[in-house]
């Protein structure tokens, strides 16, 4: 299998694990991933938020780490990458303010590219106008949007993943290994492509 071209798009406050996860898991196994954020370039950073799950009425957030772009969003092209991951946090609440990450993310649907998104991921998918139809998991709180977009939202364990089609959808990250385990499934895990160096 060989290696794919992913393409990543995130912003500042978007959740650390989501983020950071998939991007290294995805790595590690050979792929080629681009991390994009609008309004910047490859070397600049944003910054992440830790969300967690204390035993209040929603979750809790922390600042997280400094989380640096290889890619510029102003340079890169869809039509050149094989997978779209759209990681949680806040950060979704105002990228899908941006007209060219909803374009970005309409051209993954139209060429029936698999597209990954976890949490809050899905009010990207909802403003880009995708879900119609489409049975998309989220976190709870995105249920609304899910349903306004003219989604199905699939009310699943915190740890589980939803599959329709192309689109692979989660609630959280604690369902790291069930949403990444699918993309992989779709995409291919060509191991031993990168070649991966270790201290001497």
């Amino acid at each position: 299998m060989s290696a794919k071209n992913i393409l990543m798009i995130v912003g500042d406050f978007g959740e650390d694990y989501e983020i950071m996860v998939p991007f290294q898991t995805l790595a590690a196994v050979g792929h080629r991933v681009h991390a994009v954020c609008p309004g910047k370039a490859a070397g600049e950073s944003i910054a992440t938020a830790i969300h967690d799950f204390e035993g209040q009425q929603t979750y809790s957030e922390k600042r997280g780490h400094n989380f640096t772009l290889n890619a510029t969003f102003a340079d890169i092209k869809a039509e050149h990458y094989d997978a779209l991951v759209i990681p949680g946090g806040r950060a979704p609440e105002y990228l899908r303010l941006n007209q060219e990450v909803l374009d970005m993310v309409r051209h993954f649907f139209a060429a029936n590219k698999p597209v990954a998104a976890i949490c809050h991921g899905a009010q990207v998918l909802a403003a880009a106008g995708v879900l119609k139809g489409r049975t998309c998991s989220a976190y709870p709180a995105c249920q609304p949007e899910v349903e306004g977009a003219g989604g199905i939202y699939a009310n699943i364990p915190i740890d589980a993943v939803a599959a329709d089609g192309n689109l692979i959808t989660a609630p959280a990250w604690p369902a790291h290994p069930a949403w990444l385990g699918r993309l992989m499934t779709m995409i291919g895990a060509p191991v031993g492509a990168v070649e991966h160096r270790s201290a001497a």
